[in-house]
């Protein structure tokens, strides 16, 4: 980190402090989040005045990789949503927007219109008991029965409001098994009843970034406006280069994401513990001429999955700049946040190269079902 030595007017100093303390952060932390914000608000002023290709909005957010991927496409974001504090910090600092909070507090209707809904929503247990106690009492059944208390119901109720020519939703591999099949099922119903076709696959970031990173994305598009006649697929190549481990790392590292003896000492000895039993479970010394195990959100916490081999010391934790590597973010992209919660944010997000050839698969075929319309109006 490079270090600038700047001057300021008594009244602006006093503001700082007091700042400062309100926010328990440091002077120099609210000095740099300032011009992170300046910066990233004239750059979003500069993207406003430009005619977008298509326009999405970003549920369930995080700190926008998701909105990065498409916004790389040629997409205009109009509205996002993010409950999370530091996320919401980070996701300012990158884009000069704070994004609404609660979703289920917000009315659909309040919501821009737009081509695309995106979300990485939370994967949550869906209610099957009275879903099937009406079914056996042979009463209908609808998708505010099945997903109501679940943080999917919001992305229905909102696709039944702005109806929107497609969307994308990315989780993690396991929804599509969860609870025996019954939730991804509901997900399934839910979204055909809301005329949409639906696509979905299982995809590894492994081809873009140097990380196994197994994520299920589900792609929709509108079948009242289209038709039945819609056919996706996720054909999608990585052209640039395979990285390996050794690409992202930087080269000069702090000693404090070196393990300390203890930490070593204690993921030795759990690692053999667990294997004198049978199980696989244990650390993870990151192959520099391969891919990484997936980065999580617990990384924070002791940084066991993915691990850095170092000559005659412990091991060490990748730095926040490298996870963000490791997910395909942008050197460009700031994080303001402390190591703790940058762990967390970059474990939850997404490996956004990949995001953007799916997003440009969703974009082509919207093209293609838009001219086909354009061509059948003017037979007629």
């Amino acid at each position: 980190m490079k270090q600038i030595h700047l001057r300021v007017d008594d009244y602006l100093f006093e503001e700082l402090n007091l700042f400062s303390k309100e926010t328990d952060q440091s002077v120099q932390e609210c000095v740099r989040e300032a011009v992170a914000y300046y910066i990233t608000d004239k750059k979003k002023k500069q993207k406003d005045r430009e005619k977008p290709m298509f326009t999405f909005i970003d549920l369930f957010a995080g700190i926008g990789g998701i909105r990065l991927a498409f916004e790389q496409v040629g997409g205009k974001c109009v509205y996002s949503s993010e409950w999370d504090k530091y996320c919401q910090q980070t996701y300012y600092a990158n884009f000069g927007e704070k994004p609404d909070g609660d979703i289920t507090k917000v009315d659909a209707k309040d919501i821009p219109e737009h081509d695309i809904l995106v979300a990485g929503f939370p994967c949550q247990p869906f209610s099957i008991a009275g879903v099937s106690k009406k079914v056996s009492m042979g009463r209908k059944t609808g998708f505010e029965d099945k997903t109501q208390g679940t943080l999917f119901f919001d992305v229905c109720r909102i696709l039944k409001e702005k109806h929107p020519k497609a969307f994308m939703l990315e989780n993690v591999k396991n929804l599509k098994s969860h609870d025996k099949g019954r939730t991804f099922k509901i997900i399934e119903e839910s979204l055909a009843e809301l005329k949409y076709k639906v696509f979905y696959d299982i995809l590894d970031g492994q081809n873009y970034v140097p990380q196994h990173r197994e994520r299920i994305i589900i792609v929709g598009f509108d079948m009242k406006r289209y038709g039945d006649d819609v056919n996706f697929n996720f054909d999608i190549t990585s052209t640039k280069p395979k990285q390996v481990m050794r690409d992202i790392l930087e080269k000069e590292v702090d000693e404090k994401y070196t393990l300390s003896d203890k930490l070593w000492t204690y993921l030795q000895n759990y690692s053999a513990k667990h294997k004198a039993v049978g199980n696989g479970f244990g650390y993870g010394i990151a192959p520099l001429d391969g891919i990484s195990r997936t980065l999580s959100a617990r990384y924070y916490k002791d940084g066991s999955e993915i691990l850095i081999a170092q000559n005659r010391k412990n091991p060490r934790r990748l730095t926040p700049r490298e996870c963000a590597r490791l997910q395909g973010f942008p050197e460009t992209f700031i994080i303001p946040v402390s190591d703790t919660q940058a762990y967390k944010q970059f474990g939850n997000s997404v490996v956004v190269p990949l995001i953007a050839d799916v997003a440009k698969l969703i974009i082509n075929e919207i093209t293609f079902l838009e001219n086909r319309i354009e061509k059948s109006r003017k037979v007629i």
